[in-house]
């Protein structure tokens, strides 16, 4: 019984891991949206007529 436990608790701990990997990806891409957004609209200037 008690190896059986140790492998529900790895399986657990995986999951968790790979949610986290995909879920900060996700966070990540995001982010890079949202800084771009920001750059683009900090760094645009006004074309001098």
């Amino acid at each position: 019984m008690r190896p059986n436990y140790i492998i529900n608790v790895l399986d657990d701990f995986n999951a968790i891991c790979n949610d986290l990997k995909i879920g900060l990806s996700v966070e990540i891409g995001a982010r890079q949206e949202q800084y771009e957004y920001y750059r683009d609209k900090l760094l645009t200037f006004p074309q001098k007529a």
